[in-house]
């Protein structure tokens, strides 16, 4: 949906920070019930996955289970995190009606998604520290590539972010905004390669694996921890870039056009 009004640097400035602000202090506001809950499911995720089965099941690619399994569930924290902040703040918006306040402002419409995506990526980036910290106490992790670790959960946040806002966008009723979580993020999580190594798989599963871009994300982001990754990374980065690219596009169309925002 066009704005109205022409839009000035210093008022779009203004509206980005008042965005950003307001959607960073609605998780700080409740870090109880955001912040803390991820922390103590990832820690359980290590003591099980890790120091109980992992003593059995051995090394995984020449690093022990609980260092290869360390990086994806870090990325598994700020990919969960990124997406429920979004898609439960728009659509939040959305049911109470105070996203057409927005709407008819002079707020740009690249201004409005910047906003809640900045939310769902601090979040998300949030989230995984936390869980960065406490997997130090179970594995000895050292960062291979600050520059490949830091762009890669900065991007994949950004990327889920802006499918949070799709969802959003699209959700027409609360238990619309938990059916990409459960029926597609959450499976395609635990097949990415997340407590395994594709390599490990017959050669059918191997393919089929790549058919997963969670995949992709998880690996880029172990070989800037470990040094090591079942993916090309110039195939990883290409295809995160490109669905940022095609999600952005689709997200200023929908918002350009009223959809699922208009009554």
């Amino acid at each position: 949906m066009a704005s109205l009004y022409p839009a000035y640097p210093r008022q779009t400035l203004v509206a980005l920070q008042t965005l950003v602000w307001k959607e960073t202090q609605r998780y700080l506001r409740i870090w109880v019930q955001t912040l803390v809950p991820p922390a103590i499911t990832m820690s359980l995720y290590f003591v099980i996955f890790g120091s109980l089965i992992g003593s059995r099941v051995g090394p995984m690619d020449g690093y022990s289970f609980m260092e290869f399994i360390a990086p994806g569930i870090i990325m598994m924290s700020v990919i969960t995190n990124s997406y429920t902040n979004v898609v439960s703040s728009f659509f939040g918006a959305k049911f109470q009606r105070h996203i057409e306040e927005l709407l008819v402002s002079p707020t740009p419409n690249y201004v409005i998604l910047a906003g809640y995506v900045a939310g769902g990526v601090g979040r998300g980036l949030f989230t995984g520290l936390i869980v960065t910290i406490i997997a130090s106490f179970f594995a000895d992790l050292s960062i291979h590539s600050i520059p490949v670790t830091i762009s890669v959960v900065f991007l994949t946040a950004v990327l889920f972010s802006i499918g949070g806002f799709l969802n959003g966008v699209f959700a027409k009723k609360f238990d619309d905004i938990a059916i990409v979580p459960t029926f597609i993020l959450t499976p395609l999580t635990y097949l990415g390669g997340v407590f395994y190594s594709v390599s490990l798989l017959p050669d059918f599963w191997q393919v089929m694996s790549l058919a997963n871009p969670i995949l992709y994300m998880v690996n880029a982001f172990r070989y800037g921890i470990l040094g090591s990754s079942d993916i090309p990374l110039t195939i990883a980065y290409a295809l995160i870039l490109g669905f940022i690219a095609l999600g952005t596009w689709l997200s200023l169309w929908l918002l350009q056009h009223g959809t699922g925002l208009r009554s």
